[in-house]
């Protein structure tokens, strides 16, 4: 077994610090879980590099929420795998979702990570990887059903919760961040794995979120992206479902923010208080993440699912009567087992009169662990693509027209790229709702810019300083 590297210095042996790059894939949920998984090891005195090529442990966040996520995850480690022995690199592990999904089963198919590790190694995450790199074999966990872990009622989940130390380090300079509320989700739609891989739904502390929230605008963030499974759903496991209404200008109030943005609303659990607090609260951007996934009716009960396409529009017109200049983006999923031309002529007729600001179309694929799977009547895969192009070629007119709507308006931009010079109005989410540009200025990132648009270009927006 090769031994740890030590350094001889004065005639004493000093242990060599160790490298771990965190490569993360997914989503901004992930992004929290890998700065915490890196403030623990940098705790611990690993150091955190940028360049795979330049770490001995490459730590891979993978995602296991659809098929295509899964493939970018393995291929990510394979890539990674591929640096063994050309240079620093020892040791591949895959962490994440997929990684604690598949567990055992990972292992066997993916011999090239050289572990498998789940949500329960976090804690002890410096030591997992230390016995990794000096050549410990690790037996990866077989996965279960992580709803059992947690009580049924949420209220008694309180006991079951475990107080942790803050642990997080930024691996990036962004001037926003994620800013995790809650993990878990209580659903049970029948497409979604998540819970059996995520567990229940368990909301964080109002004073742990202050804290982090605090702690990220003391670290130069002024845009905090509040995310979960289900933002609507935070504070039930805690006694008070209005309890995200009261800590929302608690966290605008922070010295420092800027702006605060939700993620992931479930549009049955939307309330009438959680819209006005958006809408009213200071510094909250008028930004609603609505989670449709479909609009027929038959299509939704059989995703376990509620709702129509006339609840959603009236649910959008709410929206847009108290703030007009609100972005709304939403996902779809086309071809789900039982879904007529009807049922399909159904969400493109939605998708025509929502006017959204943005919209992800996916195809359906049989996932492990969720009621779908064993569903009659599947689409055959050729109408699924089929459906998917046309829907996804509307989506993309009804976005282009809702942008050029916006010509004329004011928005207020974060600079996020200096040689672009474009960031975010509020109504655009990071990294997948479209941009905003200026043309001859000479901003910094970081920087929040009042200007008006003046044209647009699909879902992106050009603007001059005003």
């Amino acid at each position: 077994m090769e031994s740890i590297p030590k350094a001889f210095k004065q005639g004493k042996i000093v242990q060599m610090k160790r490298t771990v790059a965190v490569v993360t894939l997914g989503c901004a949920r992930n992004e929290v879980d890998s700065e915490e998984l890196a403030g623990r090891l940098a705790a611990d005195g690993w150091t955190l590099v940028d360049d795979v090529e330049s770490a001995e442990v490459a730590l891979v966040n993978t995602c296991g929420f659809i098929e295509s996520a899964k493939k970018d995850s393995v291929d990510a480690l394979l890539e990674a795998n591929s640096l063994k022995g050309h240079g620093t690199t020892r040791a591949v592990v895959a962490v994440g979702c997929m990684a604690e999904r598949y567990g055992n089963e990972l292992a066997e198919a993916l011999p090239e990570a050289d572990a498998i590790l789940g949500f329960d190694d976090y804690k002890d995450i410096s030591a997992r990887l230390q016995s990794i790199v000096a050549g410990e074999s690790h037996k990866a966990h077989v996965p279960r059903d992580r709803r059992a872990l947690l009580p049924i009622a949420p209220v008694d989940r309180a006991d079951a919760r475990e107080e942790e130390e803050f642990s997080r380090k930024r691996l990036g300079v962004a001037p926003w961040a994620p800013l995790k509320i809650a993990s878990g989700c209580d659903r049970r739609c029948s497409f979604c794995a998540i819970p059996y891989f995520r567990g229940s739904f368990i909301s964080r502390k109002p004073t742990e979120i202050i804290k982090e929230a605090r702690w990220l605008a003391e670290n130069g963030v002024t845009e905090m992206f509040l995310v979960s499974e289900n933002t609507t759903s935070y504070g039930k496991d805690l006694g008070d479902l209005q309890l995200m209404e009261k800590i929302l200008p608690e966290i605008a109030a922070l010295p420092g923010v800027e702006r605060v943005r939700l993620s992931y609303l479930q549009p049955a659990e939307m309330r009438p208080t959680l819209l006005q607090a958006m809408i009213a609260t200071d510094k909250t951007a008028p930004y609603f993440d609505l989670s449709f996934q479909h609009t027929s009716p038959t299509v939704l009960r059989r995703m376990r699912r509620f709702g129509d396409s006339e609840k959603f529009l009236h649910l959008i017109n709410q929206i847009r009567v108290l703030s007009p200049e609100a972005g709304i983006r939403s996902n779809f999923i086309v071809g789900f087992p039982g879904e007529t031309q009807e049922d399909f002529d159904d969400l493109a007729n939605f998708i025509t009169q929502a006017k959204l600001d943005a919209v992800g179309v996916f195809g359906y694929s049989d996932e492990d662990n969720t009621e779908a799977l064993d569903l009659a009547d599947k689409v055959d895969a050729e109408v699924i693509a089929q459906r998917v192009e046309t829907l996804s070629s509307l989506a993309d007119e009804m976005v282009s027209l809702r942008a050029q709507a916006r010509i004329g308006e004011n928005v207020r931009v974060l600079i996020e790229d200096e040689e672009l010079q474009e960031g975010r109005a509020a109504h655009q989410g990071p990294e997948v709702d479209g941009t905003t540009s200026f043309i001859g200025t000479q901003f910094k990132v970081g920087q929040y810019v009042d200007a008006v648009v003046i044209d647009s270009m699909g879902a992106d927006l050009v603007a001059k300083p005003v």
